[in-house]
């Protein structure tokens, strides 16, 4: 038992340290993870290295070319496309939901924490600290649906997100708008508005899937379409 207990520890352990060096960008699209080489530097053996990597594979982030050669998968404008078809079903079934069966304080207070949010986007520590805010947000919004699909499928979505978020250029401009669209979304929670909820999500979604389409840099691949 404690072998396969230390086994799964080294792959949750070289799964976490993968998906963030993916996220964020330090393995680039197209990087090669040789089996051998990868579990020399990440300080596993190769049972729970094959671990991890299936659990990326399985994730959409890496892809096998052989048995015994995996490289990150590239993402570009289709792609992104694609995710955003999934994430504005999910998110606008997850807003009416939310609506119908969250805690309308707990949203309502929310709501003001992103009507204060603006200002902080000055500061050094302002984007860093609105990211956090959407991510208890977004807990906030799994918590009321409470439903395990749903939130398995968010997890899948998000974490293709932050690595597309990484990619794209910072816009102050769309930050700005992006505190004001979800703003609106707690507020129309708070109401137990599930229309406007829905509605405020579509529209966030929509124009934050052509700020970063346009955001891109022109030299970089996924830009050829948008």
């Amino acid at each position: 038992m404690s072998t396969v207990v230390e086994r799964t520890r080294a792959s949750d352990r070289a799964y976490a340290t993968l998906l963030e060096e993916i996220q964020s960008g330090d393995l680039a699209p197209g990087t090669v993870l040789a089996e051998v080489e990868q579990a020399a530097r990440l300080g596993v053996s190769r049972t729970p290295l094959r671990e991890a990597l299936q659990q990326l594979s399985a994730d959409g982030l890496v892809e096998q070319q052989s048995p015994r050669v995996t490289v990150v998968t590239d993402i570009d404008a289709d792609d992104i496309r694609a995710l955003f078809e999934i994430r504005r079903a999910l998110e606008e079934s997850a807003a009416r939901l939310a609506a119908a069966r969250g805690n309308a304080e707990l949203f309502a207070s929310l709501a003001s924490e992103f009507a204060a949010a603006g200002a902080s986007l000055a500061a050094s520590t302002g984007r860093d600290d609105y990211y956090a805010l959407i991510a208890r947000f977004d807990r906030a919004v799994d918590a009321a649906v409470d439903n395990d699909y749903i939130a398995a499928a968010l997890r899948t979505v998000r974490t293709h997100l932050v690595r597309v978020r990484r990619l794209s250029r910072d816009n102050p401009t769309r930050l700005i708008a992006s505190v004001a669209e979800h703003q609106l979304i707690a507020e129309a929670l708070a109401e137990r508005d599930g229309d406007l909820a829905a509605h405020a999500t579509h529209v966030h979604l929509r124009n934050a899937l052509t700020s970063i389409l346009e955001s891109l840099p022109s030299d970089n691949p996924l830009a050829t379409e948008s």
